[in-house]
C-alpha cells in the first residue's frame, strides 16, 4: 500500500495480468518476443483509435505496478508480479497527455481529431461534478457505489482500507490526488432482488415497495455477495440478512437493500474523515440510484450533510468531454469549469436525530461483523 496506495486484491490488474500468463499457454512466451501487449480498457480503446499504447496516470494507478507518487511503472512491483515493462502502455498525463490522433477506418469522420484526455470512470465523474478543491467530493450510485473526495497536490495513504489515487495530471502541472471508496454491490443488488427474489419487475417497482413502509423496521442487508470492498476489504465475507423476524415482508427486505448502499456509503466517508481530518459539509452525488427522491433523502439523513444532486446525472461522460474541451482550449480554466456545475436539488440532513443515526450506524456494523469470516479464504494482504 505505501507504493501504491492500494491493498493487494485481485480486484486490480497485475494479479490479473500475473494469472493469464500461468494459465494460458505461450502467453509468457508471446509477450517475450513483443507479440503481446497488456493495458486496461482506456489503453486498448487508444490502441484502437489512434495506434498509440498509452494509457493516463488514473488507469495505470489501478493496476498495482505503478508508483502513487511516481506515476511511472515501478520495478519492485513489476518483478513482484513478473510482468516485462515492454508489455506495458506508456503513462502519460490525464488532460493533454500523448495519446495520439484517431487513423481509424471505422471512425473515418473523425481521422485525424486529437484524443485530448483520459480519465478513469470515476475520476471522470468527479471532475464533471466539479470537485476541484480540496475537501470535495463525490459519490456515484450504480451497479456499484463509489465516493472519491479531491485531497489536492500530495497523496493522502488512507490507514482505513480507502484507495488513494491521481484524481487527475494536466500535461506539464503536477497531479492533484483523491482518495476513493469502491464499494462493490449497490444498484445490483436492487437487480438481485427484482431477478433472483422476484420481488418486483422492474428498479422502479423495487423502490415503491420500499416506500410502503416507513423503515425496514430492523432488518440490515450486508450485500457481500463477493466479499466487501472499502473499507473493509474482506474476501472472505458473504452476504447476510439480519434482524429478521415473522412480521417483516419483501417491503422492509426491499427498503434494507437500498439503506445498504446508505450505510455503506457512511462508512466510506467516516475513513475518509479519519484519514484527512477533513468533515465534509457536502456531498454531490449521481448514478442511477440518485432519481429517488426517497434514497437520497435517507443518505443525507443517514450522513449528517447536505447532499447535492446535478442537474445532470451523466457525470463520468460529461467529466472526460470537459477535461478534453480543457485540453484543447474551449474552456480556458477550471474554474470556467467550476461554474457550469449545477444543482437539480439539495437534500439536507436534517431528517433525523444524531442519537438514532449513531443507532443505525451501530446495527449496521453489527451485521457487518457476521458478515466478515463467512468463508474460509485468505484475509486480503497488502502491498
Amino acid at each position: 500500500r505505501a507504493k501504491t496506495g492500494l491493498p493487494l486484491s485481485t480486484y486490480f490488474t497485475g494479479p490479473k495480468i500475473l494469472w493469464l500468463f500461468e494459465n494460458v499457454p505461450g502467453l509468457r512466451e508471446k509477450a517475450a518476443s513483443g507479440e503481446v501487449l497488456f493495458g486496461t480498457i482506456d489503453a486498448w480503446l487508444t490502441w484502437k483509435l489512434t495506434g498509440e499504447h498509452a494509457t493516463d496516470v488514473t488507469n495505470a494507478a489501478r493496476t498495482l505496478l505503478c508508483g502513487l507518487e511516481t506515476l511511472v511503472w515501478d520495478d519492485e512491483l513489476l518483478a513482484l508480479f513478473d510482468v516485462p515493462r515492454a508489455v506495458l502502455p506508456r503513462i502519460e498525463p490525464s488532460i493533454g497527455g500523448s495519446f495520439g490522433a484517431i487513423q481509424s477506418e471505422a471512425c473515418a469522420s473523425l481521422a485525424g481529431v486529437r484524443i485530448g484526455a483520459v480519465l478513469g470512470d470515476q475520476h471522470a465523474a468527479t471532475f464533471g461534478q466539479g470537485c476541484f478543491s480540496p475537501g470535495e467530493a463525490k459519490a456515484t450510485f450504480g451497479t456499484g457505489a463509489f465516493l472519491m473526495l479531491n485531497v489536492g497536490c500530495s497523496p493522502a495513504v488512507s490507514t482505513r482500507g480507502l484507495l488513494s489515487t491521481p484524481f487527475y495530471q494536466r500535461a506539464g502541472e503536477p497531479p492533484v490526488y483523491a482518495l476513493e471508496g469502491a464499494v462493490a454491490v449497490a444498484g445490483s443488488l436492487i437487480q438481485w432482488l427484482r431477478d433472483n427474489l422476484k420481488l418486483g419487475d422492474s428498479a422502479e417497482e423495487i423502490a415503491a415497495l420500499a416506500a410502503s413502509v416507513p423503515s425496514s423496521e430492523g432488518v440490515i442487508f450486508v450485500p457481500a455477495f463477493n466479499g466487501l470492498f472499502a473499507p473493509h476489504w474482506r474476501s472472505d465475507a458473504r452476504g447476510v440478512l439480519c434482524g429478521l423476524t415473522a412480521f417483516h415482508t419483501g417491503a422492509h427486505i426491499s427498503q434494507a437493500a437500498l439503506d445498504a448502499s446508505v450505510y455503506q456509503a457512511a462508512e466510506v466517508l467516516d475513513a475518509a474523515a479519519l484519514d484527512t481530518g477533513v468533515s465534509l459539509k457536502e456531498l454531490r452525488v449521481d448514478g442511477g440510484m440518485c432519481v429517488n427522491d426517497a434514497f437520497v433523502t435517507h443518505l443525507a439523513n443517514i450522513l449528517g450533510v447536505t447532499v447535492a444532486r446535478p442537474l445532470s446525472l451523466e457525470s463520468t461522460a460529461l467529466g472526460v468531454a470537459q477535461a478534453a474541451g480543457l485540453a484543447v482550449g474551449v474552456w480556458p480554466s477550471l474554474d470556467s469549469l467550476a461554474g457550469l456545475w449545477k444543482a437539480d436539488r439539495r437534500f439536507f440532513g436534517e431528517g433525523m436525530s444524531s442519537e438514532h443515526r449513531t443507532e443505525l450506524k451501530r446495527d449496521w456494523a453489527k451485521a457487518v461483523d457476521r458478515a466478515i469470516g463467512w468463508v474460509d479464504t485468505p484475509v486480503d494482504r497488502e502491498v
